[in-house]
């Protein structure tokens, strides 16, 4: 009887020991899942969601899987992300990112720069600048930093004078000298394609130009220099800066599969900034 009991005993401790030890790999595979990382990225349409989707299939061999949303309105963009309805944007450049943060009590900040897209100035009424007439309507965008811009573009062409200082928030105020007597119609960045229609110019975003169809090298009559300090970046919350996921997108949209689309598709109307 005594032996019995040893024996018996002695199983129940074997298969003890053996289901521990049985249980050690799934412990350590516990957090080697396969499942890709979900990364939801906002955009707008042209150029930004167009090099997102050349950016999945690298992502995809990361383990990434990119969702991309299009907002056909930028303005939605910073405050999608800031309220954690995507986990970064894409479609801004730095000033525009400050001025958001200044004005929203906000702290976005962006992991890299990707590309600029040169501001241009289109008509349909004249071919050339200097047969622009006295008192012509020029639309620009209502944006502070963006309208800025476009005013700093008028002044490169020659058609007006800014004060000094005036930097990216300038406002039709900041204008010192106005030969020709320019009426300034601040807008929807968005709308501007179709002001073409009724204004004598338009200063518009390469983005909203490319979505209009206007070809930014061929139509547009005068343009912003391609070493523009407006290179479109990654804006993230700055919790998320460091996630693997996020690093993985910026070295993806830094890629010279990324750049040889850009310089392939777009032929100068968007620049690669790496």
């Amino acid at each position: 009887m005594k032996r019995f009991l040893v024996l018996v005993g002695c199983l129940i401790f074997a298969a003890g020991v053996l289901a521990g030890c049985g249980s050690k790999p799934a412990q350590e595979n516990a957090g080697s899942s396969n499942t890709p990382a979900k990364l939801v990225v906002g955009a707008t349409a042209k150029p930004h969601a167009e090099i997102l989707e050349i950016v999945k299939p690298i992502l995809q061999k990361e383990n990434v899987d990119l969702e991309i949303t299009v907002f056909t309105d930028y303005v939605l963009l910073n405050p999608a992300l800031k309220d954690k309805q995507i986990d970064a944007n894409f479609f801004q450049h730095t000033p525009y990112l400050e001025d958001y943060n200044a004005k929203n009590n906000a702290d976005l900040t962006y992991t890299v720069k990707v590309h600029t897209e040169p501001m241009g100035v289109y008509s349909k009424k004249v071919e050339k600048l200097d047969a622009l007439s006295d008192g012509a309507s020029v639309g620009i965008p209502n944006d502070a930093t963006n309208g800025g811009r476009a005013l700093a573009v008028l002044q490169e062409a020659g058609l007006l004078k800014l004060k000094d200082g005036a930097g990216v928030t300038a406002t039709d105020r900041d204008i010192v000298e106005n030969p020709k007597k320019l009426k300034i119609q601040m807008m929807d960045a968005a709308m501007l394609p179709r002001a073409l229609e009724d204004l004598d110019l338009c200063v518009i975003n390469s983005n909203y130009a490319l979505e209009a169809n206007l070809n930014p090298v061929k139509d547009s009559i005068f343009m912003e220099a391609k070493d523009s300090p407006f290179a479109n970046i990654l804006a993230v919350r700055p919790e998320d800066k460091d996630k693997d996921s996020i690093k993985k997108l910026g070295q993806a949209l830094q890629s010279p599969e990324v750049k040889k689309f850009i310089e392939d598709n777009y032929k100068g109307s968007v620049v690669p900034a790496f």
